[in-house]
C-alpha cells in the first residue's frame, strides 16, 4: 500500500496525513540525519545500527516515493548512491528540529 494510498484513506485531519508520511520506526530518524548533510547508503547505516540493511532501504524508498529524498547514483565503479532531502523534505527541517529538542528534553527528565 503506498503512502498516498494510506493518506487517503485516513479521516482527514492533517496531523494523521502527515504521520502516515513520516511515521514509522525509522523515518524521522533518516530525514533527520538527512536534515544535516547528503549521506551515502553506508553512512546512514552507521547511524541506525539497530536498522536492517532491508528496513533502511524499505524507508528510503518510501520517502523517495513520496517526494522527500532524492537519490543519485553516481556512474563510477564502484558504485556510490547518495541521499539527500528535496526542497519539499527540506520544508521538514524545523519540525524535526523541534523533535530533537523536545526528545533532549524528555531523555533529561528521565530517572
Amino acid at each position: 500500500m503506498t503512502t498516498r494510498q494510506r493518506v487517503e484513506g485516513k479521516s482527514g485531519c492533517s496531523v494523521e496525513s502527515a504521520l502516515a508520511v513520516i511515521g514509522g520506526r525509522w523515518k524521522g530518524v533518516v530525514l533527520y540525519w538527512l536534515s544535516t548533510r547528503t549521506l551515502r547508503f553506508g553512512e546512514l547505516r552507521k547511524l541506525l545500527p539497530n536498522c536492517t540493511q532491508r528496513m533502511l532501504t524499505l524507508q528510503l524508498r518510501e520517502l523517495e516515493q513520496d517526494g522527500l529524498v532524492k537519490r543519485t547514483v553516481f556512474a563510477e565503479v564502484p558504485p556510490r548512491v547518495e541521499y539527500e532531502l528535496t526542497p519539499f523534505g527540506k520544508s521538514l527541517q524545523p519540525i524535526l528540529l523541534s523533535l530533537r529538542d523536545w526528545g533532549d528534553c524528555y531523555r533529561s527528565r528521565l530517572p
